[in-house]
């Protein structure tokens, strides 16, 4: 079997996946909520079909190349979501298996695009397996599964380059690809204990608190309410969930280099920071001082608090909601759902194109101009002090493209399927960045079950060609991949 050794490593990643299926199991037995069942199927499922795979191929298993990284990266994202919707298919009768599908997809992408409507009401163990999926997602079960893949003979670089986002994947934060995932994790569980414990502190339930910071730590955006976080009414909760949807834009890698070093020199060295908080600063008080103009509240203490969370939610891709922002005037909603497509950093769990390549791209346009004037001039592009070779400059000039043919060829395709333009834009947009909500139709104060089952399957497509960053996936689907 040619690609044996990438079946047998997506088993254990299976396997892996499938003992997390115990967390929420033991909170359906504990408080008795109904899901049990469910939780058993779906557990025999994935643990008989990891076992199986494994046995079929132990035989076969030797070193990873870097392109079994990317196929098994490729098919770890399109499986995983089939045995994380089990759960909530087998409970929630009228879910079919397409919507099913999509909201687990939406879940480990950390889209936080939901089918789901009456979630007050969903029984706790499945309310928080769609935001422990958040968790797992958002900083990637491939990392997780990179410091334990060794122990098991399977080398894990090959998969963290192929996961991983920006810089990270040439940075070997230490000297084992397993200590890096390790390194990574432990800042991650440190950040959504201490944004579990302040959400709590701040009038939320022990379960709630818990369930939102696996969401905001993973900028995934799925709540146990239907209002979203506008159900607390709460400004100390809304500038905790805005706090940690910030760190959880910047870089882990950045994170890492903090507290190893016990130095904050570390994020006054990431070339991405600035730029980071710039953007998002000058969006809020455009945006605020924009929607005074136009009467939408009535003082500018309120306008802030509005703008300033809805911002940093899309912006980051976190994508919790306090209000219906499709209230405002166009211009504004555009503006905050175009926030998503570039401000969260490289390395971070945020979505789109990222902050380090739209600043390459403004570097490289800014030369291009000059050189316009200057045909003679040589003017490297800088970014940190440091050249950014041409190589990185035509790879990031073409991922672009491509992200703009992503997003107008799956316009198209809602589109010519009946949604209505501004529907299928921002639908494609949030998905593809994994920001969650969109405009119209898809927006806060809705879902998007109101999309069929071709244009729900052209969103899931999106939510997971954007987690991997576009060239993961398609790298896989073009032919010369798989010629030998």
């Amino acid at each position: 079997m040619r690609h044996a050794q990438v079946l047998n490593a997506l088993a254990v990643i299976l396997g892996i996946f499938a003992l997390t299926m115990f967390v929420p199991l033991a909170i359906a037995w504990l408080y008795g909520d109904g899901a049990e069942r469910a939780y058993d199927e779906a557990i025999f499922v994935a643990l008989g079909s990891a076992l199986a795979l494994w046995l079929a191929t132990r035989r076969r298993r030797r070193a990873l190349t870097v392109r079994d990284g990317f196929l098994l990266v490729a098919l770890t994202w399109v499986v995983l979501p089939f045995y994380a919707a089990m759960p909530l298919y087998f409970h929630i009768e009228e879910l079919s298996f397409t919507d099913a599908y999509f909201e687990a997809a939406s879940g480990l992408t950390a889209t936080g695009a939901t089918v789901l409507s009456g979630i007050d009401a969903l029984p706790l163990s499945i309310n928080f397996w769609r935001m422990q999926l958040h968790w797992v997602g958002g900083m990637g079960i491939i990392v997780l599964a990179v410091a334990i893949l060794p122990l098991l003979g399977i080398g894990g670089r090959q998969l963290f380059k192929a996961e991983v986002p920006g810089p990270m994947k040439e940075t070997a934060l230490t000297p084992r690809i397993a200590e890096t995932a390790k390194g990574l994790w432990t800042v991650y569980v440190l950040l959504t204990i201490l944004c579990g414990l302040l959400l709590y502190h701040f009038g939320m339930a022990p379960w709630d608190a818990v369930m939102h910071a696996f969401s905001i730590m993973g900028l995934g955006g799925f709540s146990s309410h239907d209002a979203s976080l506008g159900h607390y009414q709460s400004l100390p909760i809304e500038l905790v969930a805005m706090g940690f949807a910030l760190l959880s834009a910047i870089n882990f890698a950045t994170h890492f280099m903090a507290l190893r070093s016990r130095s904050l020199r570390p994020y006054l060295a990431d070339a991405e920071i600035p730029y980071y908080f710039g953007a998002l600063g000058a969006s809020i008080l455009g945006l605020t001082l924009y929607l005074l103009a136009f009467g939408v509240y009535p003082d500018f203490a309120t306008a802030l608090r509005h703008v300033a969370f809805h911002s940093v939610s899309l912006a980051t891709s976190l994508g919790l909601s306090t209000t219906d922002y499709t209230m405002w005037p166009v211009f504004a909603q555009l503006w905050i759902l175009f926030l998503g497509s570039f401000i969260a950093c490289s390395g971070s769990t945020g979505g789109g194109i990222k902050m380090m390549r739209a600043v390459i791209l403004y570097k490289q346009l800014f030369r291009e101009l000059l050189r316009a004037m200057h045909p003679a001039i040589v003017r490297p592009v800088r970014l940190g002090g440091r050249t950014v070779p041409e190589s990185v400059l035509h790879a990031v000039l073409g991922f672009s493209f491509i992200y703009m043919v992503s997003i107008v060829g799956m316009t198209l395709l809602l589109s010519a399927s009946g949604l209505p333009i501004v529907t299928a834009f921002s639908a494609v947009v949030a998905c593809l960045n994994n920001t969650g909500p969109g405009l119209d139709a898809v927006g806060p104060a809705a879902n998007y079950s109101v999309l069929s089952d071709f244009q729900t399957w052209v969103c899931t497509f999106a939510m997971v060609l954007g987690r991997l960053e576009i060239f993961t996936l398609l790298v896989v689907l073009t032919p010369a991949f798989w010629h030998k």
